[in-house]
């Protein structure tokens, strides 16, 4: 390439090239073929070796003219081809019976969903010889709590509930398998193949023979059954590993194929209809949705299919950290019948967020609230007419379609709600406004307005590519992810609304890179509140980035390079995963695959001008004017490119470059562009109208190929008379004095206050950039007279605000654990000054903080919360010792000796859980063990850990709120 440069090519061999390059004339192949015949395979471009004489090759074609003075480049033709009329597209799989029985009963009138199966299994009382049964009697495991299995060992239990709700009222009534996958009976022993799916089976053949009885007895009567897909007992969202953020428990296929294995078996049961329930990680749910879309495509067969996701705090969000809409974006691609929300909140503190989901979905909405928010003593106490009030408003202002309970409701709380609701219409579907809906942990949603730019153009942010970005591709050659993370930070901060995140190159294996990257990412809400485009030439690369995303993504990019076959294979499975898509090549047949028109992104190749070349001069034009006929013939759909690429003969002269992406983005946009892959921060900065109008005129002369000379003669005359580090907005020539603003930009304000400001700024937002210098700062600043000072006193007084600002709803989870690694940051620096300072004055113990037992306790199956305690206190120098879940009292006891703990922690989701924590701290006592006991989870109190379990026990018994409070409960602890 570099010897064989295109001035010194043989003109008469660069006449034939051209002609098939640039396909100037119909025999030109032919031509072509014919003239290398003659030449001398061994000789160079530059200096042709003829094997025999020939006649003289033809004339040179003339390249490109300008476009003449007076003419608008960018007009628009005044006769235009007509339009393509495009086919709607049909979903090629037939329907099942139910699918039409139940839209039909939705449009009619509100319906019902049965209420609590634990609650109703809770009141039973049952034993240990309940869930064994003869089949189970010699299991290794201990099987009290696992509800699921008594449909095989004992079935009378499960259909006596699930009688007593179809006599209260329900439509629907839900199998006894929401932890039905190998994925969650895996903590009972349970997860081989025979096993799961005799549970699935046998529930919905349960449930199946309840309705059919029931719509025997009921002549006219239409009952339905629900097979329950819950969230599993793993995240796909968070990391259970303190010091690996980019670490998951499990993986995307791993949950995707237990959900297929689940549905397989319900199907094969009888159920009528899916409900995946419960939803606190959004990707987890995803998962559920591409088996189900697998399993539909297998049998040809379409059932309906319902989606309830869990907002769990005051913030309005999932356990995963998305709010309401933003779920809504993620799942939308599934078509579900009805998208709902349930569990974890009473219908009053549900109202707002199932009125935004009303808002937004275009779908049947539902919903079923727990029966108010637990007592103090882990129970439910509000009575089902009670229940029924809180959800008048929803039926009053038409908000749902279907109504049923969740904790703490019984048949008398969904009878209730029916003869309250019976008098109400249903919401009635709406058509929602065509719009772009991508999301991270929040919705981005976007409809072009093309009088303003600045409101309608997405700015992808192109730093995280290894083509875009030296730095980036360094880093992550190197493994320095954390150093990548902060440039996507950055790029975010810098008003970059979608992340493009690539890693082809040789040097970087694409799989796991992507994978542990996204990852990453998804762990830091500053830069997983934004949409990802996952960019690879690589569809397997793509797909690895595709299984990591919780949030609606866009998928750059496919194409026709591998064949048809391929290319609608690489879009089906973007839409199974609920992406966008930028493509390459597309036709009419387009909407074989069901995209939806939103979703579908043009990118008709932004190419270089002012190479010197004349057939490269009008790319800038036939780029806009493609994008305008584009968005003209095919409504709907978006234009994106690589807006870098227009001025790459420019590079190392800033000005220039940022001037013409400014420039092109004006133009561009005007005529439809919706979004690109640019620096966002330059973007935002250099606006059209502030361009110096000197350099504008150059640029556009190039860029609208406006004179014959305007690239190689009068733009780098122009060019280099520039300082190469002035600003577009701002023109200095060489050698100029420079004025004010030449110099960076001014520092944080944030890092002008006091070093113990800093520190809880720092601790609320995240930032971990600073972490050691201030720790060093405030260490040496004699105001502290022990390293362990600044611990305990800026750096906690930090966590406690952080602790205020999550009580409050005003922070989420995932924020807390990022305020826990800076505080992870800061305690590691300190620590050897502290080991130094033990040393001197001789106490020579290699103490952490102290050493802490955690545990779910026997019987219950859920530890996120759990987890999430841990990565918290692991931040603060504590050291964690996780027992995992169903945790017997006589393995507490034994790691808290071994480990000569100094807390035990014990944590649990359900109400029984309650009851074994009684039984811990009686052991505790019995054994002498005077420990500090924590109890947290979602069905502990503070008054019954002090009416219940303190008394059991003589040592402290604490209740902790939440997460952000357990760092300063365990130090007050230690330190008393």
């Amino acid at each position: 390439v570099k010897a064989d440069t295109y001035e010194k090519i043989d003109k008469e061999l660069l006449g034939y090239v051209e002609d098939v390059l640039l396909n100037r004339r119909e025999d030109s192949t032919e031509r072509m073929l014919e003239y290398a015949g003659t030449l001398d395979p061994k000789s160079t471009p530059i200096q042709l070796q003829k094997l025999i004489s020939n006649e003289p090759g033809p004339a040179i074609t003339p390249r490109l003219n300008p476009i003449p003075a007076g003419v608008d480049p960018l007009a628009v033709p005044t006769e235009l081809p007509p339009v393509p009329e495009y086919k709607a597209w049909a979903d090629p799989l037939q329907k099942s019976e139910a699918f039409g029985q139940l839209q039909e009963v939705m449009e009619q009138r509100i319906i019902y969903i049965d209420g609590a199966m634990g609650t109703s299994i809770q009141k039973h009382k049952l034993t240990e010889e309940d869930f064994r049964g003869d089949r189970y009697k010699q299991h290794p495991h201990e099987l009290r709590g696992n509800n699921d299995l008594l449909v095989i060992t004992r079935p009378d239990v499960i259909a006596d509930i699930h009688n007593e709700f179809l006599e209260a009222g329900a439509d629907i009534l839900e199998t006894n398998t929401f932890n039905g996958t190998r994925t969650s009976q895996s903590d009972y022993q349970l997860d081989n193949a025979e096993d799961v799916r005799l549970i699935n089976v046998e529930a919905a053949k349960l449930a199946k023979g309840c309705t059919q009885k029931w719509m025997e007895q009921h002549p006219g009567s239409r009952k339905f059954v629900a097979g329950a897909v819950g969230p599993t007992s793993k995240t796909l969202s968070v990391s259970p590993s303190v010091e690996n953020p980019a670490f998951r428990g499990t993986t995307y296929d791993a949950v995707e194929e237990a959900y297929y294995e689940q549905i397989e078996a319900l199907y094969d049961g009888g159920v009528d209809m899916f409900l995946v329930e419960t939803i606190f990680d959004t990707l987890n749910s995803k998962a559920a949705i591409y088996a189900l879309e697998r399993f539909f495509e297998h049998k040809q067969l379409r059932l309906p299919v319902f989606i309830s996701g869990t907002i769990v705090d005051n913030s309005g969000r999932t356990l995963s950290g998305q709010t309401n809409e933003a779920f809504w974006n993620s799942i939308c691609h599934s078509n579900p019948m009805a998208v709902g929300l349930n569990c974890a909140l009473g219908a009053k503190d549900m109202k707002p967020y199932v009125d935004n989901l009303s808002k937004c979905a275009d779908c049947y909405v539902f919903c079923y609230p727990n029966a108010g928010l637990p007592n103090a003593m882990g129970g439910y106490d509000q009575k089902g007419s009670e229940m029924a009030e809180e959800i008048r408003p929803f039926c009053e202002e038409q908000l749902v379609n279907c109504i049923g309970g969740c904790c703490g409701t019984g048949p008398e709380h969904i009878a209730a709600i029916k003869a309250m609701a019976e008098k109400y219409e249903p919401r009635k579907k709406h058509a929602v406004e065509p719009k772009m809906r991508l999301s991270g942990l929040e919705p981005l949603n976007y409809q072009p307005k093309l009088d303003n730019m600045r409101n309608t153009f997405i700015n992808i942010g192109e730093r995280c590519n290894v083509a875009g970005s030296s730095i980036y591709k360094k880093a992550i050659v190197d493994g320095n992810y954390d150093k990548v993370a902060a440039i996507a930070v950055k790029q975010v901060e810098q008003g970059a609304h979608v992340l493009d995140i690539n890693m082809d190159d040789g040097l970087i294996d694409g799989v796991p890179a992507m994978t542990k990257f996204v990852n990453l990412l998804v762990s830091d809400p500053e830069v997983s509140k934004v949409p990802f485009m996952i960019d690879s030439s690589k569809f397997f690369i793509v797909e690895a980035g595709l299984k990591c995303c919780q949030g609606k993504c866009i998928v750059n990019s496919i194409s026709m390079k591998e064949g048809e076959q391929a290319f609608r294979q690489h879009a089906a499975t973007v839409k199974r995963h609920g992406a966008a898509v930028v493509v390459m090549a597309f036709d009419e047949e387009g909407q074989d695959v069901g995209f939806d028109p939103e979703d579908i992104i043009f990118d008709p190749n932004i190419l270089t001008v002012g190479t010197g070349m004349s057939e490269h001069n009008n790319y800038a034009v036939d780029f806009i004017r493609a994008t305008r006929e584009i968005k003209r013939q095919c409504p709907g759909c978006k234009i994106s490119g690589g807006v870098s690429n227009i001025a790459f003969s420019f590079r190392g002269n800033e000005a220039v470059r940022r001037g013409f992406h400014s420039a092109f983005l004006h133009h561009a946009c005007r005529a439809g562009m919706d979004m690109g892959i640019v620096n966002a921060a330059q973007v935002i900065a250099d606006e059209y109208s502030k361009l110096d109008k000197e350099l504008l005129g150059f640029i556009e002369d190039v860029l609208l190929n406006r004179c014959e000379n305007s690239t190689e003669q009068r733009m780098l005359e122009y060019a280099g008379t520039l300082d190469p580090k002035c600003k577009p907005t701002d023109v200095k020539k060489k050698g100029a004095a420079p004025g004010a603003k030449a110099t960076g930009g001014k520092e944080k304000s944030w890092r002008d206050e006091s070093v113990e400001k800093r520190l809880q700024h720092a601790m609320v937002k995240g930032i971990d950039e600073f972490a050691v210098r201030d720790t060093e700062e405030a260490r040496v600043s004699g105001r502290y007279e022990k390293p362990l000072e600044v611990i305990e006193g800026p750096l906690m007084d930090g966590m406690n605000v952080v602790g205020d600002l999550f009580g409050s709803g005003k922070m989420f989870l995932p924020q807390v654990i990022k305020s826990a690694r800076v505080m992870k940051k800061a305690v590691g620096h300190l620590l050897p000054f502290i080991e130094e300072e033990k040393l001197q004055s001789g106490n020579t113990s290699q103490d952490n903080a102290g050493v802490i037992i955690m545990a779910t306790v026997k019987g219950d199956v859920h530890d996120i919360g759990k987890n999430i305690v841990g990565v918290v206190l692991g931040c603060n120098n504590f050291k964690v010792i996780d027992l995992g879940v169903m945790t017997p009292w006589e393995k507490i006891l034994a790691a808290a000796k071994e480990h000569k703990a100094d807390i035990i922690g014990l944590s649990g989701l359900i109400t029984p859980s309650l009851d074994e924590m009684v039984t811990v701290a009686k052991k505790m006592e019995e054994e002498g063990l005077k420990l500090p006991l924590l109890i947290g989870g979602a069905t502990t109190s503070k008054m019954h850990t002090a009416v219940k379990i303190a008394p059991q026990y003589s040592g402290p018994a604490v209740y902790v709120l939440d997460a952000s409070r357990s760092v300063p409960v365990a130090q007050t602890l230690l330190d008393a």
